[in-house]
């Protein structure tokens, strides 16, 4: 019998639609996520992960999973996962997060340069956590994203796939990648997934730590080698997680969003 675990949500059927869609490359070497067992308005019952401890070799085989998971692609930049059902706003958002196809990004800069960093900078200047004039940092870097200054290939799995958006989990810090064992090493849970880059995902598991990242980058390329320069490119693809903490949580995510953005202005 399947343990599992059951949350609520005003999101059940958007987790589970981006449950099911990063669970589809699974089967062709993506890392595992946790099944969607039952969902409906009210509940969203799922696989509870049974977790291990972590150790590099279990670090090595979730880098080359992901990098499986990622060449997967996606239809559009920022598009929502197939069969998504619920909000695409974060509290109170102007851009949606998830932009439709009539409307999509054509590149990673205008994506990230529109649909996070300039509307979220918009959103702390409106709750007066930061002043007009201290969001023209945000603002330059987001004009610098769209003109495509800071755009850079996929990874190579993701290009030999034919794609130019790659699948990903979009909100993976720490807690949402569980070691498990196994042949993928992890698994994944919480996802807010969208088409986007690479590098994103790559970059979030930093923000707030995670036991042998060093060894999933290592997997990772050497399953899919990564474009030249990555790791300078490491804090911008973080920005977005920071940025958006700073819109809901306050307190030092304003300033470190802040430092970040002037490293790339």
């Amino acid at each position: 019998m399947t343990d599992t675990f059951t949350k609520s949500s005003a999101n059940n059927r958007g987790e589970a639609a981006g449950l099911t869609w990063l669970g589809q490359a699974t089967g062709g070497g993506g890392a595992r996520v946790t099944r969607v067992i039952h969902v409906d308005d009210s509940v969203l019952e799922i696989e509870r992960i049974k977790q291990t401890a972590p150790s590099p070799e279990n670090a090595r085989a979730f880098g080359r999973a992901l990098a499986h998971t990622h060449a997967a692609g996606a239809p559009w930049w920022g598009c929502a996962p197939e069969g998504w059902i619920g909000p695409d706003y974060i509290g109170r958002s102007r851009t949606k997060l998830f932009p439709e196809k009539e409307t999509a990004p054509t590149s990673f800069g205008q994506l990230y340069g529109e649909h996070r960093i300039a509307d979220f900078a918009k959103r702390i200047v409106d709750r007066g956590l930061i002043t007009a004039k201290e969001a023209r940092i945000f603002d330059d870097l987001a004009e610098r994203l769209i003109a495509g200054d800071f755009d850079s290939e996929q990874p190579k799995l993701v290009q030999d796939a034919g794609f130019d958006v790659a699948r990903l989990h979009g909100d993976m810090w720490a807690g949402n990648v569980l070691y498990c064992g196994g042949p993928t090493g992890a698994a994944l849970i919480d996802p807010m997934a969208h088409g986007g880059h690479a590098e994103t995902d790559l970059a979030a598991l930093a923000v707030f730590g995670f036991p042998y990242l060093e060894e999933v980058y290592a997997g990772y390329d050497e399953a899919s080698p990564l474009a030249d320069g990555w790791q300078g490119r490491s804090g911008l693809h973080q920005l977005g997680m920071i940025i958006m903490h700073a819109h809901l949580f306050e307190g030092h995510y304003v300033g470190w969003a802040e430092e970040v953005a002037g490293k790339y202005r």
